[in-house]
């Protein structure tokens, strides 16, 4: 099965990407570009198009490389933003890879690239969502402590004592009192 080739409107954004990098345009404007590894950074009309080829690249993952159920991308890997970002990336690297004049990018693809993303994937999820049952995020209430006005207030309370220690010349104590 072949890979997916991208659209037009992502091939398109890594020709502006390389030829803005090839005429030295500066990491600020290149933040201005469409860069579909990073899908947050988008425009709406080539997120359009990035999403259904990032579904058929996962089709195409878990088809030619998901040997173990660990490897398999889950069906709600929308629903997920830590696999969102990482599929763009590995589908980003894939594409540039295969459109390489010699063989190493591919390699390299191969060795470092998908085995790493296979390890986070098992790592970060395993077999947490198995066909048809979704397994919302484990650590919701943790992130919600983290945000809670108490959890922000102490961590202020924290930098400003560093901070005013700081200014004062004095050494800043370390955080916690330890």
């Amino acid at each position: 099965m072949p890979f997916p080739p991208p659209p037009r409107e992502i091939r398109r954004a890594f020709e502006q990407l390389r030829q803005a990098e090839d005429a030295g345009l500066e990491p600020p404007g290149l933040r201005l570009l469409d860069r579909p590894w990073d899908p947050a950074t988008c425009s709406a009309h080539v997120r359009t198009r990035l999403w259904p080829w990032l579904d058929d690249v996962v089709a195409w993952l878990n088809r030619s490389y998901a040997w173990q159920t660990t490897q398999a991308v889950p069906s709600c890997w929308p629903a997920h933003p830590h696999l969102v970002q990482e599929l763009a990336v590995l589908a980003c690297l894939r594409a540039i890879a295969g459109d390489a004049a010699a063989p190493h990018a591919l390699e390299e693809w191969h060795r470092y690239a998908l085995p790493a993303f296979h390890a986070r994937l098992a790592e970060r999820i395993g077999i947490g969502c198995p066909p048809g049952r979704h397994t919302d995020w484990p650590a919701r209430s943790w992130a919600a402590e983290y945000d809670s006005p108490q959890a922000t207030a102490a961590r202020r309370a924290l930098f400003d004592g560093d901070l005013g220690a700081t200014a004062t010349g004095r050494a800043p104590e370390a955080a916690g009192g330890q």
